[in-house]
């Protein structure tokens, strides 16, 4: 994969990357919702030094005008499959040159906005969802960033969007970034989807390893969906008994896993309510957010075997992350997280 590196208004703050610092991808196209994305980052409790960078793609095929017969001779060289020459062709096109005027602007307001991280930034040709993609699976980042372009209602579902197709196929945590107009510094509300399982552990505790500003809230929702017997087993106490203890027990599942949640959060500083619902997880935890007013939702993510099951079937996190009026943060566990998941950091 080629990757032009933006050198020329490159600022770097630090010698070299301190090993152990949070890696992040940014996806940077110079929309409203890209530029939203990067303001949304000063609430997303991020560290004060980390890596980060910065991918502006274009969907450029050859550039106007043609190359000179020279030029074709040199381009030829780096060519190794006829796929590759749209890619050596496009590096002088005028989109080429947007896309590298983007990823400068880019980099001016995030060294501006993050002063102690270490950023740079580079431009490719294809579509975004797959550079971005492909440049994680190269670099290797914890979080990528994508701004969302707010399409509503079916229009998310048919049409789908840069930031689904991250969502669907990154193989890390990915945040869809819908930015706010509130302050940096003035409290964050965040609500988390919590099941029990270790993809929502690591839900919480990304956010414990996270700096928020004071009396930020968090709200941690269960979502139970109770089984109920069919219409022949309902005449049947045998069959009814079982399926209210199997109800009775994913109940107390849920409020152990909340109460677990809670601690590990109230001891990081932050203000913790729980609850638990009943209904769709992909439509409770979006409706919850909105009416409380949540800057952010956190959900873990299962994960599917190959990308066509992950296409096929969906996802509680991507659904989440198409329909919520915040942002979201799809937390994907570290191959390395191991251990008992319903531990906190702090401990």
């Amino acid at each position: 994969m080629h990757y032009e590196t933006a050198d020329r208004r490159l600022r770097e703050t630090g010698s070299e990357h301190m090993k152990g610092n949070m890696k992040i991808l940014i996806g940077y196209d110079g929309s409203h919702c890209a530029e939203a994305a990067i303001d949304d980052l000063q609430r997303a409790g991020l560290p004060p030094v980390a890596e980060a960078f910065v991918l502006s793609v274009t969907e450029v095929s050859l550039p106007s005008p043609p190359p000179s017969a020279y030029e074709i001779v040199e381009q030829a060289r780096e060519v190794h499959v006829p796929a590759d020459m749209s890619r050596v062709y496009a590096k002088g096109s005028p989109a080429m040159q947007e896309a590298q005027s983007l990823c400068d602007k880019a980099l001016e307001r995030m060294l501006a906005n993050f002063p102690g991280w270490r950023i740079t930034g580079g431009v490719s040709v294809g579509s975004p969802a797959r550079e971005l993609v492909n440049k994680a699976d190269q670099w290797k980042p914890d979080l990528i960033v994508v701004g969302s372009h707010g399409r509503l209602g079916m229009g998310r579902l048919v049409l789908g969007s840069v930031s689904q197709g991250v969502v669907t196929y990154a193989h890390c945590s990915v945040r869809v970034a819908r930015g706010r107009l509130d302050e940096p510094d003035t409290p964050v509300r965040i609500v988390i989807g919590v099941d029990g399982s270790p993809s929502a552990a690591a839900a919480v505790r990304e956010i414990e390893s996270r700096s928020w500003p004071t009396k930020s809230e968090v709200k941690l929702i269960a979502v139970e969906d109770p089984l109920s017997p069919s219409f022949v087993g309902r005449f049947i106490p045998a069959v009814t008994k079982i399926v209210e203890e199997s109800n009775q027990y994913d109940r107390e599942w849920l409020n152990e896993a909340l109460k677990n949640s809670a601690e590990c959060l109230r001891k990081c500083g932050l203000k913790v309510v729980t609850e638990i619902r009943k209904g769709d997880p992909k439509r409770v935890l979006v409706d919850a957010a909105k009416d409380w007013g949540a800057d952010c939702i956190f959900i873990g993510s299962l994960g599917f075997g190959s990308p066509f099951e992950r296409f096929l079937l969906g996802s509680v996190s991507a659904s989440v992350a198409a329909r919520a009026h915040c942002s979201v943060e799809v937390v994907r566990p570290q191959k390395s997280d191991g251990g008992n998941h319903d531990e906190c950091k702090s401990e």
